[in-house]
């Protein structure tokens, strides 16, 4: 009888030992709180506004966030872009001008930062009509622990080419909210 309870207690001894292992503690974890997401802005860069389009939306801590300008059809590029601007008659020389974006939790700003010359009135009616009318922006929220934020693998996407990001987080381009 005694052989036998020494037996169950060794047994139970190994089992609780084994059960203790630690090397569990890592955990491959994904962030699902945040959601990859892409909303479209369109609007008119003027005077009145400082040449700023501002888009509220709740962007969470967790978030990265993309902007993209439609270009042409479905060519979408990815902004912080300098614009070069050919040199044309009455017009100053080495015109260029950058879409740049600032954001916070609340709100998306899109604007357009003219060191070397003055909007509207350096630019061709036609210019104007191309680069500050009716811009259409697509503001992509994507979850930073997929992109190397925090310790996490770094995502192999090519954030400048929006059609991999489409493609990588598997957004859905007939879901995107409009403003």
């Amino acid at each position: 009888m005694k052989k036998i309870l020494l037996f169950l207690f060794l047994g139970a001894v190994g089992f609780t030992a084994y059960s203790c292992d630690n090397n569990d503690d890592v955990v491959q974890g994904q962030d699902y709180d945040t959601i990859s997401q892409m909303k479209d802005i369109t609007g008119t860069f003027s005077s009145n506004g400082n040449y700023t389009i501002s888009q509220g939306l709740n962007i969470p801590s967790t978030d990265v966030v993309l902007v993209y300008r439609l270009v042409a059809g479905n060519v979408w590029q990815q902004i912080p872009k300098s614009v070069y601007l050919p040199n044309v008659a009455n017009k100053p020389t080495n015109r260029v001008f950058d879409y740049n974006f600032v954001f916070n939790s609340q709100n998306v700003e899109i604007r357009i930062d003219d060191e070397n010359f003055n909007l509207p009135t350096d630019l061709t009616s036609e210019e104007i009509g191309t680069y500050l009318n009716n811009q259409t922006f697509r503001i992509v929220l994507v979850p930073a622990s997929s992109t190397g934020i925090g310790g996490a693998k770094k995502a192999s996407v090519d954030y400048s080419d929006y059609n991999a990001v489409v493609k990588y987080y598997n957004l859905d381009e007939s879901k995107v909210q409009k403003y």
